[in-house]
């Protein structure tokens, strides 16, 4: 699995834990959709923005 995939798994995993605890304080839901369309595009433009070419095979 690439080191791409795993951020993006363990950024969803933070999205969903930051969803839950809004839920949990009370938060409207049309605020929590919009944060989290938020959060997806930061999370996205911060993986492709890290990632490193593979080493070429030989």
């Amino acid at each position: 699995m690439s080191n791409m995939a795993v951020y993006l798994i363990g950024f969803v995993v933070l999205m969903v834990g930051l969803i839950y605890g809004a839920n949990l304080l009370g938060v409207p839901q049309t605020w929590i959709i919009v944060g989290a369309i938020i959060l997806a595009g930061v999370g996205i433009m911060t993986a492709v923005g890290t990632r490193r070419k593979d080493p070429p095979v030989s």
